[in-house]
């Protein structure tokens, strides 16, 4: 069997210009990185904005397990077949993170046939864009020590400091750390902490920010720290925004390259669903909704995390409105949250589908409580069974949904064609009713509880000490209309990784409450999550190297 990255390796591509011709995309309209990918110039993206917008068409998933089920690859393969069919598709992805890619999880390219390319370069450097980011929040961490070093003329409460340096990378030794030792001259000693890149703040403002006006507005509001009258102290009076934005003037833009078969993807921001708010840029969505008659884009995770966050963050902050949802599932993967062992997955099993299945229940009805048309489809592999997938298919049309295999994985664009015109259906008969699950107004607690039980299923909340009163600080500091972005392990509807299925009636634990003010929402930690993740006893970084051609080898 070929891997994904010799599939990507053999591709031929065509000019990135070809490709941004065929969706209006004039040549001047193109910041060219080399060849094969570009971004968009500010330019032609203000003459697009007065374009009407395509369908928005979200592609989720059950909860990941190490089955697979094939999220991206699924979104990928959706707009390829819906060029196969004729219509114009833009593809709206994230960047993938150095993380992942060294530890174990892999990018973010798709995988089979149904890839974007040039692969390589998407899961590691890419157009810099990570790279920006990481530079501009450790320059505010920097300028947030000097600051106090050279005075502390706003008087900065070194132990009230909530602003975290980062790194595209897992590295667990970063999470808790001293800073300062040596002599004078080398800073105030004080605690101090990274996070992975992909759950800065500045990555969510990146990817929320609707232009580069907005981006320093947003840039400004971020807390740093709490002085010793106990108030916020800003990125903007520390001075840091013009340089942080200077940092980011070519991050913000969104990034084009192209899939397998040639159909335009936007690739731009990354932030984890299970630590941030998971979706890629407004700007490249909002760019492709622009642009083509159908937007496919994707939210992190599973339906509980990534897509909730797309519906109650990113669609309330940008004015978005989702047209219908894919939500992806495998019979292996559902296998396995029935109870079958890995190595045992290939194998027929009904009655440990029939009981796993429910996890896909929960993600159907957690989606159709937003309103939004659900078409779910079994990314296939050959060990399914034709029992399996009838009963999947059955399942799913009991429930209202429509239903489709695929097999873009496989077969490409033309193994998605199904599913493409189940879409296609789906969206002339059936009309949106988007709405969100909350309200502005209802207090920050009563959103965390709204989501823990109505989206993962939870008995209850319990709150820490320390997160009840980091709730009522922030009620009483005016930022109570904001939505809660959840950070919650990907594994699980619960907060326990090793709850699958349909865990009920559970407990949930909020152990941390902050505000990300510039990105504009109320970050809840629960469990044992963690914002800087590490590498496993075999990371994925043992199997990759270069040959002496240059030749990547063994990144997936």
């Amino acid at each position: 069997m070929r891997t994904d990255i010799q599939i990507a390796q053999e591709a031929v591509m065509e000019p990135i210009a070809k490709v941004a011709e065929r969706i209006g995309i004039p040549e001047e309209g193109l910041e060219l990185y080399g060849k094969y990918k570009a971004k968009l110039s500010e330019e032609f993206l203000d003459s697009i904005k007065d374009r009407a917008d395509g369908k928005l068409v979200l592609v989720t998933a059950i909860n990941p397990t190490p089955a697979g089920e094939g999220k991206t690859t699924t979104s990928i393969g959706l707009g390829q077949a819906l060029g196969i069919l004729g219509k114009k598709a833009v593809i709206a992805l994230r960047e993938p993170s150095l993380g992942p890619c060294f530890g174990i999880k892999g990018g973010a390219a798709g995988g089979g046939y149904s890839q974007v390319v040039p692969m390589e370069e998407l899961n590691l450097h890419f157009t810099g864009d990570f790279h920006a980011v990481t530079a501009a929040n450790n320059l505010l961490a920097a300028l947030l020590d000097n600051h106090i070093h050279q005075g502390n003329e706003l008087q900065i409460d070194s132990r009230q400091i909530v602003w975290k340096r980062c790194m595209d990378m897992n590295d667990r030794a970063l999470r808790n750390i001293v800073v300062g030792l040596g002599s004078k001259a080398d800073g105030f000693v004080r605690e101090d902490h990274f996070v992975i890149t992909v759950a800065s703040e500045i990555m969510a403002i990146l990817c929320l920010a609707e232009d580069m006006k907005d981006l320093k507005e947003r840039l400004s509001r971020i807390i740093v720290a709490y002085n010793y009258a106990g108030e916020p102290v800003t990125a903007g009076e520390l001075q840091a925004v013009g340089a942080m934005a200077a940092l980011l003037k070519d991050a913000i833009k969104p990034n084009l390259i192209q899939t397998l078969e040639h159909t335009p993807a936007l690739v731009h921001g990354g932030p984890f669903a299970n630590i941030a708010h998971g979706c890629n840029s407004v700007r490249a969505t909002t760019a492709a909704l622009k642009m083509a008659d159908y937007c496919i884009t994707e939210a992190g995770f599973g339906a509980d995390l990534g897509a909730e966050k797309f519906f109650d963050i990113k669609c309330r902050m940008a004015g978005l409105v989702p047209d219908a949802v894919v939500l992806v599932a495998t019979v292996r993967a559902l296998k396995y949250n029935g109870g079958v062992a890995k190595t045992d997955l290939e194998t027929e099993d009904l009655k440990a589908l029939e009981k796993g299945i429910a996890n896909l229940e929960k993600h159907i009805e957690n989606l159709q409580k937003y309103g939004v048309p659900v078409v779910v489809t079994l990314n296939s592999f050959t060990t399914d069974t034709e029992a399996e997938v009838d009963f999947v298919r059955n399942f799913c049309q009991e429930r209202g949904c429509e239903f489709a295999l695929s097999e873009v994985w496989a077969k490409g664009g033309q193994g998605g064609v199904a599913l493409a015109e189940k879409v296609l259906e789906t969206l002339e008969k059936k009309e949106s009713r988007f709405s969100m699950l909350y309200g502005d107004d209802l207090p920050l607690k009563e959103k965390i509880k709204t989501v823990a039980e109505e989206i993962y299923g939870a008995g209850s909340v319990s709150f820490s000490a320390a997160a009840q009163r980091q709730l009522q600080k922030l009620e009483e500091l005016g930022f109570g209309r904001l939505p809660v972005c959840m950070a919650k392990n990907q594994y699980s509807l619960s907060d326990d990784p090793k709850k699958l299925g349909r865990p009920e009636g559970f407990e949930l634990t909020v152990r941390e409450v902050y505000v990300s003010a510039g990105a504009g929402f109320v970050v809840a930690l629960t469990g044992d999550v963690l914002t800087m993740p590490a590498l496993s006893k075999k990371p994925a970084a043992y199997n990759i190297d270069v040959d002496e051609n240059g030749t990547i080898t063994g990144l997936f």
